[in-house]
């Protein structure tokens, strides 16, 4: 395996762009939930007409961060989770709390919007069956 194949935090998988949907779908909403595994999942946020993606459990104590507010704050887009209000940066995935939340590329392409990451990623939960 070369190292152009880990993914961040060192686990093994090659991370490739995932299809998440059309633009048109995924610009109704300010967040939406997509699914990574039984366990896993991403927000994909649309803000002032870009994509964001990010874990969906917060770094400090695991809450909804699609649940949470998004502000502007010294120029910089945030999300604060509604358990705690640690926020984060929707580019960077730092807090100001010291925490980082893992963060994922973003590309529209030809109309579809596309995730990096290294496992399906799927807007309805995926089941056992679809990742073996």
């Amino acid at each position: 395996m070369s190292f152009g194949d880990q993914v961040a935090g060192g686990d093994p998988g090659p991370e490739s762009w995932r299809f998440i949907g059309p633009v048109p779908e995924l610009t109704k909403t300010p967040c939406r939930v997509v699914h990574a595994t039984l366990d896993r999942r991403i927000c994909l946020f649309y803000i002032n007409g870009c994509f964001f993606a990010m874990d969906a459990r917060c770094a400090h104590s695991g809450g909804p961060l699609c649940e949470g507010d998004i502000e502007e704050v010294n120029g910089v887009l945030k999300v604060f989770c509604p358990w705690h209000d640690y926020d984060f940066s929707l580019h960077t995935g730092e807090s100001q709390m010291g925490l980082k939340q893992p963060v994922f590329p973003v590309k529209v392409e030809d109309g579809s919007v596309y995730v990096k990451f290294n496992s399906p990623l799927s807007l309805t939960p995926l089941s056992a069956a679809a990742k073996e």
